[in-house]
């Protein structure tokens, strides 16, 4: 019996002078996690941009390096409305003269009549499962021939979209 009472008058567990200690620890805890959680929702937040983005979709490139057609399929994702839409081709990193403007018929630098919704007496909305395509005319420089390397970006509302790169066969 005297042993318990030495226990607890010499510091040992459940003494007086540890019960103190406890409350201060737990507290410092608590504040500790919090601070961190703090930290980690202002870089989650910081994250995050309130910008609109563009639509999201996917798409695939082909070239005719004969007939200078160049089509792209809009193979996924949200439909584009092609007055919004830009097209900018390069063959083999340098930008054509002229560009395809979107909707058309009849540009400077193109031939014949665009196909799918780059037509203007089609649909303007693009949607997924057709395509689309431009002839480019041999007066356009630099013209895609057979093994050139072909570039289209598409921008939509100055939001760059996607780019599409492929060989010209």
């Amino acid at each position: 019996m005297s042993e318990q009472i030495r226990d607890r008058t010499d510091g040992g567990y459940g003494s007086e002078r540890s019960r103190g200690v406890n409350p201060v620890v737990g507290v410092a805890v608590l504040i500790a996690i919090t601070v961190c959680l703090a930290g980690v929702l202002a870089v989650g937040a910081a994250s995050w941009s309130l910008e609109a983005t563009g639509p999201d979709a996917a798409f695939d490139l082909s070239v005719d390096g004969e007939t200078g057609e160049v089509a792209i399929g809009h193979v996924a994702g949200d439909s584009i409305d092609v007055r919004n839409l830009s097209l900018v081709i390069a063959v083999e990193g340098t930008e054509l003269a002229d560009q395809p403007p979107t909707p058309t018929v009849g540009a400077p630098g193109f031939q014949g009549t665009p196909t799918g919704p780059f037509n203007e007496q089609a649909d303007p909305e693009w949607r997924s499962g057709e395509r689309a395509s431009v002839f480019v005319a041999d007066t356009n420089d630099p013209r895609p021939s057979a093994g050139d390397s072909v570039t289209v970006r598409l921008v939509v509302d100055d939001q760059r979209i996607a780019v599409l790169e492929t060989t010209a066969t």
